[in-house]
């Protein structure tokens, strides 16, 4: 929790503001039971109408400072509450940002957005809660109790036995509920997961008719949100009942001993009405407590939630160096590489090792699952090697700061994700200060400025979410022209020509040679291989072979058994990107 609050900080004058009217607004409300027994003893008893006038004015008096008091304090506890879900979010957002890519493959998109989300809204909540209610509910029972003990003792110990068992009753659910409440977020996280999938393969769903199995699964997770919600609302919704019990109980308790001293002389009328009007009052307040334990234990179990994603970002550990190297030539060297996937028995690459001349084109083949997307990422540090070092001029990438390394060494994924916007907007996604021509001219190389041109609004055509109103060698084309657009040092693409036919392919590969970089391509085609200098061979995250095209082919038979297979003979291998 400690971890979450540390944003409040800029808010502690306004904080302090809050706790100020409400203590005002509590003072009142404790002297108003007083006020109300003198005009009982001073007024209605002796029949004194100038008495209750004079204190019935008093009391209307206090009442509308404690009324404006109120208000003064919602307002301030509402601009802190808002205030600080803005800083959250963004801190969270920021960390978010910085974690490593193993980092967030190991959270799901649905719990990041329900974190991001209902995770910071009941940290909001409880915030509120702290400001205007949370503080004043208990502060009105132990004060309302002291006071009670000052206008009649006697009575007052019916309080002083019904409170502590309320107390305790209270601290018992709130133990109980904070874990249960943590399996509510969590079931929530589901909820979203299942919904976030739906929605994204929308498309596929109508395509293979499967809406009902799809609602079959949204029902099962919502069925099971439902269920865990319902449990621990069973327990947190007996607190009301059995409060009221206890301090119902209470107030019988304090009218019928009341009489007894009002008849033994020991206590005025005022003085019972005024100790009774203590217990309503600290009856209503521990009633509170039904919304103020359900708003802490869900702050609490989503407090710590929220923790994890702020903490974790520390935990990553880089050398990064504001000035440190750059890259200038573009050399790629492995040495002795190995790396194994989080929670993975198995190396995804074993003992890689080789080097990539400066403006050298390599192509990559392999079977499915054979490592290449997963080298490839290696190299802009996306992931990090196990053992092993990967190197670049001669320097670690470590050594490197990642804006300065990703800056030059542009990655085009397998999966191709554009962003809603225009052309240009996502062209200019690398390098925000890229002018009309160098987009016009990245385009024109990646075999996508025609097609821009026929749009209706050119370069300022909107893409929809995702690119989904372009086919997907567009995409493929938009996305190597964004790469292009940074003039990078060293390019990898991963299965980048894939939807592409073989001529435009080759206008592409030649384009990229124009280009002072270095480019390593994960390919699945052998005729774009062919058009690489030295094409690497990968088999079980190992590097078998490497070469030309004529060098493979006479010394890899499992080169010839892929060539023969992209060229209709028998084969089994199965070249799909890994």
């Amino acid at each position: 929790m400690r971890r979450v609050l540390v944003y409040l900080r800029p808010y502690r004058k306004w904080m302090v503001l809050a706790w100020l009217f409400m203590l005002t607004e509590l003072v009142i409300e404790l002297w108003q039971p007083l006020l109300m027994g003198k005009i009982i003893d001073d007024g209605v008893m002796k029949q004194d109408e100038a008495a209750i006038f004079t204190w019935g004015a008093v009391m209307l008096g206090v009442s509308l400072l404690a009324f404006a008091s109120g208000i003064a304090n919602s307002f301030a506890a509402a601009y802190v509450g808002q205030e600080y879900g803005f800083r959250l979010r963004t801190a969270l957002f920021a960390s978010i940002q910085s974690f490593s890519l193993a980092r967030i493959e190991q959270l799901s998109p649905a719990s990041l957005v329900t974190r991001m989300t209902n995770d910071v809204t009941q940290v909001q909540n409880m915030l509120f809660m702290s400001l205007r209610i949370a503080l004043r509910a208990p502060l009105l029972v132990v004060f309302g109790v002291v006071m009670a003990f000052v206008i009649h003792a006697r009575l007052a110990l019916v309080l002083a036995v019904a409170v502590p068992l309320s107390a305790a009753f209270l601290l018992w659910v709130v133990q109980k509920a904070a874990a249960s409440f943590s399996a509510v977020q969590r079931a929530l996280d589901r909820v979203n997961g299942v919904m976030r999938e739906n929605l994204a393969g929308m498309r596929l769903i109508k395509a293979w008719m499967r809406k009902e199995y799809e609602e079959e699964r949204f029902t099962e997770a919502n069925d099971a949100l439902m269920d865990r919600t319902m449990s621990v609302l069973r327990l947190v919704e007996t607190i009301t009942p059995v409060l009221l019990l206890v301090m119902n109980t209470a107030i019988i308790a304090l009218l019928f001993f009341g009489r007894l001293h009002v008849e033994a002389g020991t206590a005025s009328a005022g003085q019972v009405v005024a100790v009774i009007n203590y217990a309503t009052r600290a009856t209503a307040a521990l009633s509170m407590f039904t919304f103020i334990t359900m708003a802490f234990s869900r702050a609490r179990a989503s407090a710590g939630r929220l923790a994890e994603l702020l903490e974790a970002a520390g935990e990553r550990k880089e050398s990064e160096r504001a000035d440190g190297p750059s890259i200038r030539r573009g050399e790629i060297r492995f040495e002795h590489v190995s790396f194994r996937y989080p929670d993975s028995r198995h190396d995804a690459l074993s003992d890689i090792s080789f080097v990539i001349r400066p403006q050298e084109t390599v192509a990559i083949l392999g079977a499915t699952g054979s490592g290449k997307s997963t080298l490839l990422q290696l190299i802009p540090r996306l992931y990090e090697p196990s053992a092993g070092r990967v190197l670049i001029d001669g320097i670690d990438v470590r050594e490197f700061a990642a804006e300065q390394l990703r800056a030059y060494v542009r990655f085009v994924p397998q999966e191709v994700l554009l962003f809603s916007g225009t052309v240009a907007d996502n062209l200019r996604f690398g390098k925000m200060t890229a002018t009309m021509e160098e987009i016009v001219w990245a385009a024109r190389d990646a075999q996508i400025h025609e097609t821009i041109a026929r749009f209706p609004d050119g370069y300022g055509a909107k893409i929809g979410q995702k690119g989904v109103n372009l086919s997907g060698g567009q995409k493929q084309r938009l996305s190597i022209a964004r790469a292009l657009v940074g003039e990078p040092r060293i390019l990898l693409l991963d299965d980048s020509t894939s939807a592409l036919d073989a001529e435009t392919e080759a206008k592409l590969l030649s384009a990229l040679r124009q280009y002072a970089c270095t480019t390593v391509m994960v390919t699945q085609k052998v005729s774009a291989a062919m058009a690489a200098d030295t094409i690497f061979l990968l088999e079980d995250g190992r590097l078998v072979a490497q070469g030309s095209h004529e060098q493979l082919l006479a010394e890899s038979e499992l080169y010839r058994r892929i060539v023969a297979t992209q060229e209709g003979k028998k084969g089994p291998i199965d070249v799909t990107t890994a």
